[in-house]
C-alpha cells in the first residue's frame, strides 16, 4: 500500500483511506466532471474540498499536486505500475479515469477519438466561453458600463451551443450512442450556464432544443446528480 502521508498535500487534507483515490475539488463546472466521473465509474475515493474562501488554492500544500492552483486534482494510490500518480486538468483526469476503469471511453479507435474530439471541443470552447460568460452576466463584470465584452462572448457561447445542436441532432450523445467523457465534461457547464449564471435568456437556450433534451438525459443519470454536489461545501 502506498504510503500517502509523505505527499504534501495529504498534510493539509489527510487521506481517512490511504487505498482510496483522493479528490480535491470545489462543486464547480470543471470540478463536478470528474465527482461525476467517480460516481459513474464506482472507483473508490475520497473527496476534499478546496476552501477558496480561505485561499486553499494557493496553498504550498495544493501547489505542490497542482503548480496552476486550479481544480480538480486527484492523487491516486494505485497508478501506472502500481504507483502513486498525482494529476491535474479536469480533462486529462477525465480520460485517466477512462482507461484506469475501461468506462466511458471505447477502445475502438474512430469512436475513441470522437469522443476525444469533443472533450477538447468542451475544454477550449465550451468551458472558457460559458465561464466568460458567467463572469460578465452575474459576477463583477456585470458592472461594467461597456457591455461589448459579454456580448461577444454571449455570441460565441450561442455559436457553441449551435454546433453542438446540429450535432445533437443526429446524436444521441456527443460520441453518437454512447454516453462518454465528453458528455460528462459538458454536462456542468450548460447546466451553470442557465442555471447558476441565469443566462438562458441571454443566449436564447430554448432555440437549441436538442442541447436541452441532451442535457435532460445527462441530468436524469443519478450519478450525474451525486457527482454534481461533490464535494459538499462547508
Amino acid at each position: 500500500m502506498a504510503n500517502l502521508s509523505v505527499y504534501p498535500i495529504t498534510r493539509r487534507w489527510p487521506a481517512r483511506d490511504p487505498r482510496r483515490l483522493q479528490l480535491y475539488s470545489v462543486p464547480t463546472p470543471n470540478g463536478v466532471k470528474v465527482s461525476i466521473m467517480l460516481e459513474e465509474t464506482g472507483l473508490p475515493y475520497e473527496p476534499h474540498l478546496v476552501d477558496f474562501d480561505k485561499e486553499e488554492q494557493k496553498s504550498a500544500e495544493f501547489l505542490w499536486l497542482n503548480p496552476n492552483g486550479k481544480i480538480p486534482a486527484i492523487l491516486d494510490p494505485d497508478g501506472p505500475g502500481g504507483k502513486p500518480l498525482a494529476l491535474f486538468e479536469s480533462g486529462a483526469i477525465l480520460q485517466y479515469l477512462a482507461e484506469k476503469t475501461g468506462q466511458f471511453l471505447t477502445t475502438d479507435p474512430a469512436r475513441r477519438w470522437q469522443a476525444i474530439q469533443w472533450l477538447h471541443f468542451q475544454m477550449g470552447g465550451v468551458g472558457p466561453m460559458f465561464g466568460q460568460v458567467g463572469f460578465f452576466h452575474k459576477f463583477a463584470g456585470k458592472d461594467f458600463e461597456d457591455k461589448r465584452p459579454r456580448d461577444r462572448y454571449v455570441a460565441e457561447s450561442k455559436r457553441l451551443l449551435g454546433v453542438m445542436d446540429a450535432h445533437l441532432s443526429t446524436h444521441r450523445w456527443f460520441a453518437g450512442d454512447e454516453y462518454t467523457i465528453a458528455d460528462i465534461s459538458m454536462l456542468g457547464w450548460v447546466r451553470n450556464l442557465i442555471g447558476f449564471y441565469g443566462a438562458r435568456e441571454l443566449v436564447e437556450f430554448d432555440r437549441f432544443r436538442h442541447v436541452a433534451a441532451w442535457l435532460e438525459r445527462g441530468l436524469a443519470r443519478p450519478a450525474v446528480q451525486r457527482g454534481l454536489a461533490i464535494p459538499a461545501r462547508s
